[in-house]
């Protein structure tokens, strides 16, 4: 297949073209590198099934695709609040331009949703059927509704017009290539404990999270492009959740860091808890996660150890 992904040079996006070309697809990575960044697909560049392509999705665009991954959005708070308005339409003009190519070309369209669409959840696990609790006007609200409006976008796409859609809802996912200052909490935690710095808690750290090692979403993602399965919606992440207190340990101890834990205020709409009902992927896909959240942070701090020290030199 001719496949499109957007936000192809971001931290999933770059895991997902490189998956995407050993499985022996062609590729057009997409990125106006907001957020993205070519060192994370420079080790693509020579391949002659790659094609890297400078673009903005809030602006049609005109390619022959057999399928589409649309990673485009500010993932991290800092970044998608540093510009909301931009984030928004990001999500929403992409979508409908994406979409649009997709009903033209005939291709497999994927998007690239988020657990942020369930808001600040009164259930755990989050199963998909679950609506969500979500604020329409705070500043999280342009990267949650942003998102909630894209999966609309594509079941009346799917609906109106027969687009085949698939709708990931993805949870915390780490690893190798995330941006060392786009505040997500195990990047962050990672980095100020290799530099021996304070990490800082919001609230009491009870707040709950589950994250999954993003070779493991990779291969879930495929799983759910490449297969016919019953849902076009699934929750995607590893169902184990730590609460953010003891991931600071975790990391404190895994980096040997002498860094201590400071308390700070708990920010506006932070959600208390995060845990995916992963059933429907289980059953439809024959996909759990393999790695370890041991073993995954021990992938990751190493890549931001080595990050750093190339910085330094």
């Amino acid at each position: 297949m001719r496949i499109l992904v957007t936000g192809g040079a971001g931290f999933l996006g770059s895991h997902l073209c490189e998956k995407l070309l050993t499985l022996g697809h062609s590729v057009i990575c997409l990125d106006n590198f907001y957020t993205g960044s070519r060192r994370n697909i420079e080790r693509l560049l020579d391949d002659k099934k790659f094609e890297m392509m400078r673009h903005d999705v809030t602006f049609p665009l005109y390619v022959e695709v057999d399928g589409i991954f649309n990673l485009a959005c500010p993932a991290s708070p800092i970044q998608y609040q540093r510009n909301p308005v931009q984030t928004l339409k990001t999500s929403v003009h992409g979508a409908i331009n994406l979409l649009g190519l997709a009903k033209r070309t005939g291709a497999r369209f994927f998007q690239a949703s988020t657990s942020e669409v369930y808001g600040d959840p009164t259930i755990s696990p989050q199963t998909e059927e679950y609506w969500g609790n979500v604020n329409p006007i705070g500043i999280r609200s342009c990267y949650d509704e942003g998102k909630r409006a894209a999966e609309t976008l594509a079941f009346d796409y799917h609906r109106q017009f027969g687009v085949d859609i698939r709708v990931a809802r993805i949870f915390n996912t780490y690893g190798p290539r995330m941006d060392l200052n786009d505040g997500r909490v195990v990047s962050n935690f990672i980095v100020k404990a290799l530099k021996g710095e304070p990490l800082e808690i919001y609230g009491e750290g009870l707040q709950t999270r589950s994250f999954c090692y993003v070779d493991d979403l990779i291969e879930a993602f495929c799983l759910f492009f490449f297969n016919s399965p019953k849902s076009r919606l699934m929750n995607l992440g590893n169902p184990d959740p730590i609460n953010i207190l003891s991931l600071a340990r975790e990391i404190i101890e895994l980096t040997k860091s002498k860094s201590e834990i400071l308390m700070s205020e708990l920010p506006s709409d932070d959600p208390k808890q995060r845990e995916p009902d992963i059933e429907r992927a289980t059953l439809e896909l024959d996909w759990m996660p393999k790695v370890s959240r041991k073993d995954g942070l021990a992938r990751t701090v190493n890549y931001f150890r080595n990050t750093l020290i190339s910085n330094l030199s």
